[in-house]
């Protein structure tokens, strides 16, 4: 709609006399209104109303009839319609509406009339009338028995992007979909829908994942026949991720079976509108086997859905030129079944380069990971260690800001998103997300704000919105110095004592709650272990007063010493308490036992007693100074041990994982610019080998240590080939410098380093046998008192990784 034309609706009811006795502050009272739907209406549009009424009936207690004869003047009233029902709408929104030069597809009008009071729902199409229908509820201000709606409530809007959805995988791995019922992922879709999404994505009973789950309810080939047709209730698109997990596609009875397979899962789905085929992750397939098998793929899935279309990604982990030099030439043949390239995790080629590669008539589909923390197409800039070892990898993550900037970065290249989902733990990014899709304009608040009305009611407005929020400050930067984090749980529990006990029930508000809790306890316990640290160090610094034997036993007693803290003991139980609620509300599985989590999924409140400081590390060391038969030694080593991150005067050391040691990396583009750092430089987690760096002397009496300084926990790396760049100013050139640095993280990769003038500082090494290496600087690298360290990977590798840097200035004899 124009502009002009909105401006005419508003115009209309302005003139009105009854209007000019409403202020555009005051609430228009529907508490007795009724559902009005023409008798013609199609069967997908009788469903919205049943919906409608459901959903309003479930915020107010209020039943609210389906009628089918057109509302008289003075009748509270909420009219269903499409544009193709024009004849039936008062005289004078017919005007207005038949001055509309082209309703876009999936767009609606929301018009309310003071008269009745009433409120006209108008879709293009039967999608719009679901999107209007959502938009209002999402406005809508309830409680038990009432129903207010704002007196100046007129909206005219269509969506940015046709494709707007999200995955929802019944499968083992998921943290919670898995143990969802028929019923849930009714409403579940639902909410979805009612908030814009057009399309969900499920997928096969067979991927790379066991296949059962003791939590399911059905089977999964039943279950996905009943997401498909929940879905197409809506008019939604359903979408398939359908990996190949064949053993070998150049053999006729694996091909064969493949198909029969495929003729299963097609023949048991109602409806299905397009198949996601993922180039790898898992089932990596040549580009020229590949698009054979999909040929064939195709006419199996044209037997059952003649309209399908098939989409893939060059989702590869060890892509090379010649592997996207085959995959771009199939792609731009267009074939007949091709719908278009998925752009999702682990695609090397930057969405704008792909746009470029791939004809300008194929669509480009965004697969976002908003579920992940750890391993993330995504990830949370400036995370502290902490945070990351406890809420792990598919922790509830609300990142309202961030999704916002993720999505516009890269908005105009594709004609949408489906998201990457593995649960319920994303829930505040899919929303997010699906705003975003519609609106790229729209403010995160006001998303926020409609989740917070929507889901809890017109009292948790604000509270919940800013709650949100502050969850998300929280994994900003030092969590030992975040004075938020405490805040936000006072918030929450502010909320919490004011909550009914339905709003107890609420799944969405556990999820709030329990984030609130878990920050808060790991902070209370990285501020003691931080402390018990620097208390075993001190003793440590000092050990030639008493011997390091007694030093070295004292240490122990401190790092070993239990924590006994009776405010964070109820933290600690209410973050287990929650977890239990989310497992009996939604089947949220946080916990491997009692609650059945895959492990290393959703299961982050196991990681509440996970260490947060170098005890372990320290422990393995003391045990083998403790073993040196000379005091003058032991005291040496000790030294060394204290001193391990010193470089010594003039020198210059740097644990690359710190937001702190950020100076040093160069990059040629913002977060906002880069959010998946497919140009830049990120921090990562992982250790990727277990070991301790030892000085030459410690390594000499034969100890095997079994853990690692956190240090090697986070690294900056760079993705496939992209160069890392660590600068340093301010070197004496007249200086020799050793560098010393350590190859930790979650790649085997094979690095090359190189400096300033083209010098090789080291050819390719096989990272993941050693952790820490030592090389002479040149000096010629440096003669401008500057050196800009650059790592590249082999053809084919996943990324480099440093996690410690030393320059180590040469001592003149």
């Amino acid at each position: 709609m124009s502009k002009n034309i909105f401006l005419f609706l508003i115009c209309l009811l302005t003139a009105d006399p009854s209007f000019s006795q409403t202020s555009l502050s005051q609430k228009l009272d529907f508490s007795e209104a009724a559902i009005f739907l023409h008798k013609d209406a199609g069967e997908r549009n009788r469903i919205l109303a049943r919906v409608l009424s459901e959903e309003i009936h479930k915020r107010t207690g209020k039943t609210f009839n389906i009628r089918h004869q057109f509302p008289k003047d003075n009748e509270p009233a909420i009219v269903l319609g499409t544009f193709d029902q024009i004849n039936v709408f008062p005289e004078r929104l017919r005007q207005a509406l038949s001055t509309l030069e082209t309703m876009p597809r999936e767009g609606f009008v929301v018009w309310t009339d003071p008269k009745g009071p009433a409120v006209y729902i108008i879709g293009q199409d039967d999608r719009g009338l679901v999107y209007g229908a959502g938009r209002w509820l999402r406005k809508m201000e309830w409680g038990a028995g009432q129903l207010l709606v704002p007196a100046d409530l007129s909206i005219q809007s269509a969506p940015a992007y046709p494709i707007r959805g999200h995955q929802l995988g019944y499968r083992p791995k998921t943290n919670s979909y898995d143990a969802f019922s028929v019923g849930m992922f009714e409403q579940y879709i639902r909410e979805l829908a009612l908030f814009g999404a057009n399309s969900i994505e499920i997928v096969p009973p067979r991927t790379d994942d066991d296949f059962t789950s003791r939590h399911m309810q059905l089977p999964a080939i039943e279950m996905i026949a009943e997401q498909s047709r929940i879905a197409d209730q809506f008019d939604m698109d359903v979408w398939i991720w359908y990996p190949n997990m064949g053993s070998d596609y150049s053999h006729p009875d694996a091909v064969k079976a493949e198909l029969e397979e495929r003729h299963e899962v097609f023949a048991a789905l109602p409806r299905l509108d397009h198949l996601f085929v993922p180039g790898g992750d898992p089932g990596e397939l040549e580009p020229d086997e590949l698009f054979d098998w999909l040929d064939k793929s195709a006419e199996v899935l044209h037997q059952y859905h003649p309209n399908a279309k098939i989409w893939i990604s060059p989702q590869v982990f060890r892509p090379t030129q010649a592997w996207f030099d085959r995959f771009f030439y199939h792609i731009n043949q267009q074939y007949d079944w091709l719908g278009g390239v998925v752009f999702g995790p682990w695609v090397k080629i930057p969405l704008p380069e792909l746009r470029e590669k791939v004809d300008a008539a194929i669509p480009i589909r965004r697969y976002p990971d908003i579920t992940h923390s750890l391993s993330s197409q995504y990830p949370i800039p400036e995370w502290d260690l902490a945070l990351a070892m406890t809420l792990g990898r598919e922790c509830i993550n609300p990142r309202a800001k961030d999704q916002k900037a993720i999505h516009n970065a890269l908005a105009p290249y594709a004609s949408g998103s489906l998201s990457y989902s593995e649960g319920t733990n994303d829930d505040v990014n899919k929303f997010i997300w699906t705003d975003q899709d519609w609106d790229p304009n729209t403010p995160v608040i006001e998303t926020l704000r409609d989740y917070a009305r929507f889901f809890f009611g017109p009292e948790w407005v604000e509270g919940v919105a800013q709650g949100l929020l502050t969850q998300e400050e929280n994994v900003r930067g030092p969590l030992l110095t975040n004075a938020q984090v405490p805040v936000t749980l006072l918030q929450w529990q502010e909320m919490e004592r004011k909550a009914s006990p339905g709003l107890m029930k609420n799944f969405r508000f556990q999820m709030g709650l329990i984030r609130a809790y878990f920050d808060a306890y790991v902070q209370k316990k990285l501020i003691y272990e931080t402390q018990q640290e620097q208390e075993a160090r001190s003793i440590l610094a000092v050990a030639e007063d008493k011997g390091s034997l007694e030093a070295i036993e004292t240490a122990k007693q401190i790092l070993n010493k239990n924590w006994d803290d009776p405010l964070a003991a109820q933290l600690k139980n209410r973050c287990h308490e929650l977890a239990e609620n989310l497992y009996q509300s939604i089947g949220a599985q946080l916990t491997v036992e009692p609650h059945g989590a895959a492990p290393g999924r959703g299961n982050f409140v196991d990681n509440m007693e996970a260490v947060l400081n170098d005890a372990p590390w320290l422990l393995d060391n003391l045990e083998a100074i403790a073993k040196i038969n000379a005091e003058a030694d032991r005291l040496k080593q000790l030294d060394a041990l204290l001193n391990r991150n010193n470089p010594g005067p003039g020198g210059f050391y740097d644990n690359l994982g710190h937001p702190k040691s950020w100076k040093r990396v160069v990059s040629d583009k913002s977060w906002k610019e880069d959010p998946g750092s497919l140009y830049s430089p990120r921090i990562s987690f992982g250790v990727g080998l277990i070991g301790v760096e030892w000085v030459h002397e410690v390594r000499a009496i034969g100890f095997e240590g079994t853990s690692s300084p956190q240090s090697w926990m986070m690294q900056v790396n760079t993705l496939y080939d992209a160069p890392l760049k660590i600068r340093y100013k301010d070197l004496d050139p007249k200086l020799t410098y050793t560098l010393k640095v350590a190859y930790t993280g979650r790649f085997r990769s094979r690095m090359k380093l190189k400096v300033d003038g083209d010098i090789t500082i080291h050819d390719f090494i096989q990272t993941g046998h050693q952790p820490i290496y030592s090389f002479r600087v040149p000096k010629e690298a440096y003669q401008d008192g500057e050196i800009t360290f650059t790592w590249t990977c082999g053809e084919g590798e996943r990324g480099s990784q440093v996690a410690e840097l030393w320059l180590i200035p040469e001592v003149e004899k």
